[in-house]
């Protein structure tokens, strides 16, 4: 329910709000199912929208919904990157119920949060009887910080009336966060796809968190709020509250370690907006330097010592599950090749790292692979030489060969070194975070359990449906929950510059590993 599109597209924002607010009151949207997306205190907040104009209806709220503040403790603290993660960096969090006046108060000592900035609050308003929410109101809080110092740590505290870190009795909830450094160093990342709610999800936070990570990379489907994931509102079993928990479950490491998401098929929450990704705007703030923010917000790029990191929306070219294919009309794959070369060209990056969900290449009985990953993409990642990429939506760790031409250009044991400057890609599902898992047509085959199989039947999603394929490039298979690590060591210029991959098992074995190496710039 919103204004018709054609009406939509020759009216302003606070034309649209009106035209809602005099057609529909809030029985009526109730008892149509629609979801509603507003702003109270912190400034009007237009979520991204499409070219069908997803048009948001203010829920102020009432006296009623305003209680002592010095009751309200924030939860759900999460990092994002900007644009430049040495000197952008938003704080958001979350808080149960209207808070008035929210802050955040930043410092170089725990002891000195003097300087305080007012956030930007983001309401959610969920009616109930859509899928299995209740009459649900969420407010998501954003604290974006600019002209920060690199490779500085800083200590801050969110806070509203009534609730104020500084104060003594407070500076436990106090969190930090480090800036990218000004020059090339050593760092680590981590990544995995396919979190959810849940124990599994759970411990390999605590493994992450011990590996000390710059940032994490969630490659989509991040809380399953929506847990049939087709992008429809015909979705059955969707309920708002699951991002409570996801929130409260990630704080431990997302309050000190940007957690950065790629966007999968179950985060197209189609009842908050066309494009269905009304909800995530709500919840997060990410880079805003991607081609179409009004279509994909969760494309973005950033540059993090001598790696570019690159976060794409394969919903956009999925054959898989097209809700929204084509909605960006083909522009972000342009923007894809324009950045490749940009990072090519530039004298400070030697690798570039790309994230998505659904996956160029995997064997999984389930979903297996896309093939409108690699009828757009894939060419690209080879033309520019792409050093790694990172996917989920399978729940299971697989990581391919040395791919070129859906050909295998070298075998890729485990410990092995991939030189993709003249060899090809190398392609990493990381989809067992904590969701329930999948299963292969082949046996496992992990680090001490090696078991070569160069031939495996799988398929792939084509446009025409499912295609039967067999492949020789799945070298590495292990069916339980995991995480990547990936440890980044400069040179000097000319020398060989390295990614160390790693497979880490939820019960902190290493299940694989291998390193991708270049010529540094």
């Amino acid at each position: 329910m919103g204004v018709p599109e054609k009406l939509a597209e020759r009216m302003s924002m606070a034309e649209r709000h009106e035209y809602l607010h005099t057609r529909f009151s809030r029985r009526t949207m109730i008892r149509g199912g629609a979801v509603t997306l507003g702003a109270v205190a912190g400034g009007a907040f237009v979520p991204g929208g499409t070219a069908q104009a997803a048009v948001p209806a203010q829920r102020t709220p009432s006296a009623a919904d305003q209680v002592d503040g010095a009751l309200v403790a924030p939860f759900g603290r999460h990092l994002a990157w900007g644009n430049d993660p040495r000197t952008e960096i938003t704080v958001s969090w979350q808080v149960p119920v209207a808070v008035k006046k929210p802050f955040i108060r930043i410092g170089a000592h725990p002891w000195d949060l003097s300087r305080k900035i007012e956030a930007e609050v983001r309401t959610l308003y969920t009616p109930a009887g859509v899928g299995a929410s209740g009459d649900h109101t969420q407010y998501y809080l954003h604290a974006k910080l600019t002209h920060l110092r690199p490779g500085r740590t800083y200590y801050y505290g969110v806070g509203h009336q009534g609730f104020d870190p500084a104060e003594r009795h407070l500076a436990g909830t106090l969190g930090t966060f480090t800036t990218a450094p000004a020059h090339k160093a050593p760092f680590t990342f981590t990544a995995f796809g396919d979190e959810g709610v849940g124990y599994h999800g759970l411990a390999n936070n605590a493994l992450i968190l011990g590996q000390n990570p710059a940032f994490h990379l969630h490659a989509g489907d991040i809380a399953y709020g929506d847990p049939s994931g087709a992008g429809k509102t015909t979705d059955t079993g969707f309920d708002s509250r699951t991002w409570d928990q996801f929130l409260y479950q990630t704080e431990s490491v997302a309050k000190q370690v940007p957690w950065m998401p790629a966007y999968g098929n179950h985060d197209m929450e189609a009842w908050y907006s066309p494009n269905g990704y009304g909800g995530e705007e709500a919840r997060w703030t990410l880079p805003d330097n991607g081609p179409d923010k009004k279509n994909l917000p969760g494309v973005y790029s950033f540059v993090y010592g001598n790696t570019a990191v690159i976060s794409l929306d394969a919903n956009d070219i999925s054959f898989e599950i097209p809700a929204n294919l084509g909605i960006s009309g083909g522009t972000q794959t342009k923007w894809l090749e324009t950045q490749l070369k940009k990072y090519r060209a530039a004298k400070d990056v030697d690798f570039i790292v790309i994230f998505f969900h659904h996956c160029a290449y995997c064997t999984s009985t389930a979903h297996a692979s896309e093939g409108g990953v690699r009828q757009e993409w894939v060419p690209l990642f080879e033309k520019y030489t792409v050093d790694l990429v990172i996917n989920g939506h399978n729940h299971q760790y697989e990581r391919t060969d040395v791919i070129k031409g859906d050909k295998v250009t070298k075998k890729l044991p485990i410990g092995g070194t991939a030189y993709p400057e003249t060899e090809g890609v190398v392609y990493v599902t990381a989809g067992a975070a904590g969701r329930s898992l999948y299963a292969f047509s082949a046996p496992d085959s992990y680090e001490g359990h090696e078991n070569e199989t160069d031939s495996v039947a799988s398929f792939i999603n084509t446009k025409d449906g499912k295609v039967n394929e067999t492949v020789a490039w799945s070298r590495v298979r292990y069916l339980n929950y995991s995480f990547l690590r990936v440890d980044v060591t400069p040179a000097p210029r000319g020398h060989q510059t390295t990614l160390r991959v790693s497979g880490i098992a939820e019960t902190g074995n290493r299940i694989d590993h291998f390193t991708v190496s270049r010529r540094a710039k």
